[in-house]
């Protein structure tokens, strides 16, 4: 672990926070070149993916602190210690595909086709950010095991597969769609080598309970486009 990359004067360079803002900047980069490629306003996208970033920050934080109220109410300066990490990714979704809807709404830009931009680039963010969480030492597995470079590995491969099919002809919400799918996916297996969420339902965490429900709401939007699109 290497929560502390290095001390600059009075200022500490956390590892944690250095690959959060290094994730903003790579995916960023990316979706911007990528908007170049299309109709969409690569401005737009720029100043899409800040809001994004920020309002995922702030929901990924407030839903950690909400599934650990009784820590933070004994330790209220460790809400602000981000450092230290403590965030729970569901709530950076959920935070960040509302923001998004409300600015592309306000900006008057294709909704799906704008997500579906986005979508690989978000994928690659998180792949990047949880290697600040193996530095950090958060998200841990049991005995010892680096699940959160296994975790930023799949995330990676999730990535690589959404570009291969963002590059090819699809239908509107596909990559979105499929985002969703691969991430619950991908997260609610993760979870069982991970030891750090408690078990509160048949043996499951909540982010497992919460997977099972982005499956299935993303296996019917995937049905229901392949549907009409045969059709």
């Amino acid at each position: 672990m290497l929560p502390e990359i290095c001390h600059i004067g009075p200022f500490t360079i956390y590892s944690y926070g250095l690959m959060l803002v290094l994730a903003f900047f790579v995916s960023s980069y990316l979706a911007v070149r990528q908007a170049k490629k299309t109709q969409i306003a690569p401005e737009k996208i720029f100043n899409l993916m800040f809001y994004v970033f920020i309002s995922g920050i702030i929901g990924s934080r407030v839903f950690y602190i909400l599934l650990n109220l009784p820590y933070y109410f004994k330790n209220p300066l460790e809400i602000i210690m981000l450092q230290h990490g403590g965030m729970a990714i569901f709530g950076g979704i959920i935070f960040g595909l509302i923001f998004a809807w409300l600015f592309i709404r306000r900006n008057k830009m294709d909704l799906l086709a704008t997500l579906d931009l986005l979508a690989p680039f978000i994928a690659l963010g998180q792949a990047i950010g949880r290697i600040g969480c193996f530095l950090n030492g958060c998200c841990y597995g049991k005995d010892h095991i680096p699940i959160q470079l296994y975790s930023s590995l799949l995330l990676f491969l999730i990535f690589l597969a959404l570009r291969f099919m963002q590059e090819r002809k699809h239908a509107q919400g596909k990559i979105l769609y499929f985002y969703l799918f691969f991430y619950s996916i991908k997260r609610f297996s993760i979870e069982f080598f991970r030891n750090d969420s408690p078990r509160i339902f048949s043996g499951l965490t909540i982010f497992q309970l919460l997977s099972l429900a982005m499956f299935f709401l993303s296996l019917v939007l995937l049905v229901r486009l392949f549907y009409f699109q045969k059709k």
